[in-house]
This record gives C-alpha cells, sequence and structure tokens, in this order.
C-alpha cells in the first residue's frame, strides 16, 4: 500500500510538472506571436508614416509649383494688362490724331462760295486771302489794295475770284491814277467773264480812265460800245449821260 501510495504521488507529480510545462510553452508561444504582430503593426504604422511623410512632401512641393504658377500668372496678366492700357491709349492717340487730322482736312477742303453772281469752289485759304485783299480796299488803302489783288491773282490762277480780283484791282489803280494798269487789268476781266454782274461797271472804268487819259474819241467809242452791250444795266445809263456830255 505505501508503494502504491509513493507510486500514485509520483504520477500526480509528474503530471503537474508536465502540465505547467505545457502551459509555460503555450504562454511563451502567445508572447511571441503578440510580439511578432506589435512590430508588424509598428512597421505598417512606419510604413504608414513614411508614405504619408513623402505624400505630404510631394503635396507641399505640388502647392509650391501651384503658388508659383499663381505667380506667374499674376505677373503676366499684370503686363498684359499693361500691354491692354498702353494698346488703349495708343489706340485713342491715333483716333483723336485721325480726328485732327479729319477736321484739318475738312478745313482745307474746298467750299462752294457765291460773289457777284457767280458759284464756284474755293478752298478756305482762297476765300480768305480774297477777302483780307477786298477789306484793304474798302478801307481806303487802295495801293496796298493793289499789291493784294495783283499778288492773288498770281498764286491763284485757276481762282473763280480771279474776274472779281481784276475788277477790284482795276479800280484800286484807278484810284492812285494808274490809269493805263486799269484798263489793261478791266480788259482782262471782261475777257475772263463777260457775262460777269460787274462787266457793265468795268466797261465804265475803261471810259473814265481814258477820259483822265484825254482820250475822249476812244473814251466815246467806250461807252458806245458799253450801252449796246448792256442797254439795261445801270452802267449803260450812266455811261448815256457821260456820252452826252462829251459830244
Amino acid at each position: 500500500m505505501m508503494m502504491r501510495g509513493a507510486f500514485l504521488r509520483g504520477s500526480a507529480l509528474a503530471a503537474a510538472l508536465l502540465c505547467a510545462s505545457l502551459g509555460a510553452q503555450a504562454a511563451l508561444f502567445e508572447d511571441d506571436e503578440a510580439r511578432r504582430a506589435i512590430l508588424d503593426l509598428r512597421q505598417r504604422v512606419e510604413t504608414i508614416r513614411t508614405q504619408g511623410a513623402d505624400e505630404n512632401a510631394q503635396l507641399r512641393r505640388s502647392l509650391l509649383d501651384l503658388q508659383n504658377q499663381i505667380e506667374q500668372m499674376r505677373g503676366d496678366l499684370a503686363r498684359m494688362t499693361g500691354q491692354n492700357e498702353q494698346l488703349t491709349k495708343s489706340l485713342s492717340e491715333m483716333q483723336q490724331r485721325q480726328t485732327d487730322l479729319d477736321t484739318q482736312l475738312k478745313k482745307n477742303e474746298p467750299s462752294k462760295v457765291a460773289i457777284d453772281g457767280r458759284e464756284f469752289n474755293a478752298d478756305p485759304r482762297e476765300k480768305a486771302d480774297f477777302e483780307a485783299a477786298l477789306g484793304v480796299f474798302r478801307a481806303g488803302q487802295f495801293a496796298q489794295a493793289q499789291t493784294a489783288f495783283a499778288d492773288f491773282v498770281k498764286r491763284y490762277p485757276q481762282s473763280g475770284y480771279n474776274a472779281s480780283a481784276l475788277f477790284w484791282l482795276g479800280n484800286a489803280q484807278y484810284a492812285t491814277r494808274n490809269y493805263n494798269e486799269a484798263i489793261a487789268n478791266f480788259r482782262s476781266m471782261l475777257s475772263l467773264a463777260p457775262d460777269h454782274a460787274k462787266a457793265p461797271e468795268a466797261v465804265l472804268s475803261i471810259a473814265n480812265c481814258q477820259i483822265e487819259l484825254k482820250d475822249t474819241k476812244a473814251a466815246r467809242r467806250t461807252l458806245e460800245d458799253l450801252t449796246k452791250a448792256y442797254p439795261q444795266s445801270e452802267a449803260a445809263q450812266a455811261g448815256r449821260e457821260r456820252l452826252s456830255r462829251l459830244r
């Protein structure tokens, strides 16, 4: 009995030791798995962190590139805006110059004028020069008027004013007793425009010049021609009266 009890106790002890050993091995196995899992988790976390850092760095670089592009675009836009403003200014200046030139051209363009019953086109300068000469004559400055009208005829040989200019030139010469020159210009006026409104007056003025020159015979012929050519004119009536006195 004593031996059997000792055997049972030995067996129980062996079994207990075996269980303890198995338990220790199981616990050791579980610790290793846990450590490996932790290490694996740490590695994954580190990998994620590394990837995240790389991605953040890439995002930062992309953001910086985008900001640089935006700044470049702002600079380009500013330059383009400046260029557009300059172009707009240049265009405005060109349009103003065109307007000024158009205005100047219109001022210099010939316009229709009427004088002594005649209509024709004359440029502004031509009209101004004739009116200036006529103003000098009407002011009683006959010597200066001679020069002004003579210069006008030379400056504008094709002017529609020429017949009138020759008439007033002859009158200015008559007033300064340049009778021969006056006769020549009155005749030039009649040759240029025999139907001119002042043609009868020009013929009468020729007769007056001839009377002043004591050429009564020539004056009589001129007065007779006046009454025949322009019988209804006031100058013809004055010519008849003058002719009766010459007889």
